[in-house]
């Protein structure tokens, strides 16, 4: 890479241009600013008005106001290679040092290569692996090694494997900010080592399941089916955690830039009783639904629930065979914690998932309409009709397309499609043969438009009726 000992390296920044004499950068240009508070940071400039005012760009909904810098230098002049190839260079000046002129020196430069970072929200000068001079907000990448710079909106970054060599810049709100949420969490490590035990809260320990269990016995009285791995079934559920230096009552979540946990405190009461009976309230609903003589009402052999919903689905996807069920869900009935569930995994995945519902006609429903799903992709189409209508508004979307599609088989679907001005989406149905049973088209429609009907996707028999070309296609 380079032979400069970056340890020893100095960056002299000598060619500053005063704010205050309307000199400014060009559109985008990248400066190292000095701030009037005496501090330094960088970032891109984005004019205003008569071109002096504006801001510079740090990151997403990161600026500075052009008010609040005193001068600025740039840093996307230059390219330090050829000096940075020599072993013997210390010092580097970024233009002709003067005397009485703005001379800013930065040093103490660290490198990936030692494994050393800079701290979270950091804002840091950067020497990049082509020579050339950079900066951005450090950001540690969540749960994997290594981070990126942020230098502009969209996220846009430098890879920390793109960075040679870096110092900080001065600390600012988003630093300060992040500086200060660590101490918070620090101290609050400090304050739980030894955490109060409120005797009212607690009369019965410190392990929640305690707590379940004696809510448990309340719901027995009413779902002798009640289990504990039934009732925390009901998510998110409740923990004994400590909070502020004392046990609480909580559900407990992950920070979603770290990996820090955040506790969400009970606080409906103030008794260990009180408790028990939320729990009660809580987990009720989940247990009455629950019942297993509803939910395996025919056994805890899979294939038999498997085989209702297939030949439920085959007497109208006629051509359904087992071969096109491979590449979908596969389903199984296990003992989890306990308690019999459906669980399902989804190839090639070899671990399963427990599939909470709360009877076995609900299940086999959720089976057939994958069952359908995979029957309709293995008919190939091989016709296809576009109907025509003007602009039609579906609950905030905008009717896109509504085809219909004769199937190899000689069935028929119809896929509609609606989107708005940022997201879309498409949906198919299978128009079963009962719809073709009707003697005329207008019959049809009216067994048509139950499965499709006019005001869930745009089109009804107003429209479609007089559709000479439509009614042809579907052979009426």
């Amino acid at each position: 890479m380079f032979n400069v000992d970056y340890k020893k390296l100095t960056l002299s920044f000598n060619e500053f241009y005063d704010v205050s004499n309307g000199v400014m950068p060009h559109y985008g240009e990248y400066c190292l600013l000095e701030l009037k508070t005496g501090t330094y940071t960088a970032g891109g400039w984005l004019p205003s008005g008569d071109g002096n005012n504006g801001e510079f760009i740090r990151g997403t909904a990161d600026t500075v106001d052009s008010k609040e810098v005193v001068r600025w230098h740039s840093l996307e002049r230059y390219d330090l290679s050829g000096s940075l190839k020599k072993e013997e260079v210390k010092r580097i000046n970024l233009g002709a040092e003067e005397e009485g002129s703005p001379n800013v020196r930065f040093e103490k430069f660290k490198s990936f290569a030692d494994k050393k970072y800079p701290k979270e929200e950091q804002f840091c000068l950067l020497i990049m692996k082509d020579g050339t001079l950079a900066a951005g907000r450090w950001n540690k990448w969540r749960n994997e090694a290594g981070g990126a710079f942020i230098y502009s909106s969209a996220l846009a970054s430098h890879g920390w494997d793109e960075v040679w060599a870096w110092t900080p810049l001065g600390p600012d709100d988003t630093f300060e900010a992040e500086e200060e949420l660590k101490n918070e969490i620090k101290q609050e490590k400090k304050r739980n080592k030894n955490a109060a035990v409120d005797p009212e809260l607690f009369k019965y320990g410190t392990d929640v399941n305690v707590y379940y269990e004696k809510a448990l016995e309340k719901l027995k009285e009413e779902f002798d089916w009640a289990t504990l791995p039934m009732m925390k079934k009901k998510t998110p559920v409740w923990e004994i955690a400590r909070l502020h230096g004392n046990y609480v009552f909580g559900q407990i979540s992950e920070g979603y830039y770290d990996n820090s946990k955040i506790v969400t405190p009970w606080t409906e009461g103030k008794t260990s009783d009180e408790f028990i009976e939320f729990l009660y309230r809580y987990t009720r609903d989940t247990v009455e639904h629950s019942n297993p003589e509803e939910k395996f009402k025919f056994g805890t052999d899979i294939d038999v629930y498997l085989k209702k919903a297939f030949n439920n689905v085959k007497k109208d996807y006629r051509w359904l065979d087992k071969k096109m069920l491979e590449n979908t869900w596969q389903y199984d009935i296990r003992k989890v914690k306990g308690d019999f569930e459906f669980v399902r995994r989804y190839p090639p995945e070899k671990k399963y998932s427990v599939y909470d519902v709360e009877s076995a006609e609900r299940f086999i429903e959720s089976v057939e309409y994958v069952y359908q799903n995979a029957a309709l992709m293995a008919n190939k189409t091989v016709a296809s009709y576009a109907v025509s209508f003007g602009h039609i508004s579906l609950h905030g979307w905008n009717l896109e397309r509504y085809a219909f599609y004769k199937l190899k088989s000689g069935d028929y679907k119809v896929s509609v499609t609606a989107g708005d001005r940022t997201t879309g989406g498409s949906r198919d149905f299978f128009i079963t043969p009962y719809c073709f049973e009707a003697k005329t088209y207008e019959e049809f429609l009216d067994r048509y438009l139950e499965i499709v009907p006019d005001y869930s996707f745009g089109l009804g028999k107003k429209e479609l009726l007089p559709d000479k070309k439509l009614q042809e296609f579907l052979g009426y």
